[in-house]
């Protein structure tokens, strides 16, 4: 099978447009109930904000060869090693029951500098928690499924500007030195899979004109998704049970 990704981009375009479309107004429907929250919190963590990457993951899942029976974005809830249970927002799982692809989705629009620290430890804590599980075979009698981290961050003026380092007591590392946060939103995606706590990352920029585009090859939408199509396409067997 060859993997073209490139016949998603009217796809991934319309992700987009639903993102900023359903932000917009999460925000108009605050304001109109005069809500008010630190950040237009509601309309950060709004679970519909990424509805249009989910659709878009299920139509790859269906288009490689998946039955949608076998593809869940409801009630997500897996067990864990360090917690009881954690939801993530994609899973694939097999008529064996089998894990087979496990996908987080975040985004972030402004406030970066009170939330970029956080998206790390959820990314890394998400991880290590599930890998763990993994090793205690709470999934048992199975290959390492494919974890996947899917993150969209607005492209503003606040994103793309330096950001000072506080070095009171001892030098940070020499990468993060002149970084913005869309810089460093790359690294941390770039390092998440270096370390192998995720079989791929993906990295979307994203400004409020609904243009959109990706800082590396490395952590681009495209490569998240060959990676997640070429994964799938090699466990195809796990769905052939005749």
């Amino acid at each position: 099978m060859a993997i073209n990704v490139d016949i998603y981009q009217e796809d991934i375009k319309n992700a987009i447009i639903h993102f900023w479309s359903t932000r917009n107004k999460q925000i108009n429907d605050q304001r109109g109930r005069q809500i008010r929250d630190q950040g237009n919190r509601g309309a950060v963590t709004g679970g519909k904000q990424l509805d249009g990457f989910i659709n878009l993951l299920k139509k790859i899942s269906i288009d490689v060869g998946i039955p949608e029976e076998f593809i869940f974005i409801k009630g997500n809830h897996l067990p864990g090693f360090f917690r009881p249970t954690k939801e993530w927002d994609f899973l694939v799982i097999s008529p064996r029951k089998k894990l087979i692809a496990c996908i987080e989705l975040k985004s972030q629009v402004g406030s970066f500098s009170n939330n970029f620290n956080n998206r790390t430890e959820e990314a890394l804590g998400n991880a290590v928690d599930l890998w763990t599980a993994y090793r205690e075979q709470v999934f048992p009698k199975q290959q390492p499924p494919w974890l996947g981290y899917l993150t969209v961050v607005e492209k503003s003026e606040k994103s793309i500007s330096p950001v000072r380092i506080n070095e009171p007591h001892f030098k940070t590392l020499e990468e993060f030195h002149g970084t913005s946060y869309l810089d460093r939103y790359r690294i941390l995606c770039q390092k998440l899979m270096a370390e192998r706590h995720y079989s791929a990352t993906g990295l979307i920029w994203t400004s409020s004109n609904m243009n959109f585009g990706s800082l590396s090859d490395e952590v681009s939408i495209e490569a998240f998704l060959r990676s997640y199509m070429g994964f799938l396409h090699g466990n195809l067997v796990e769905f052939n049970l005749k």
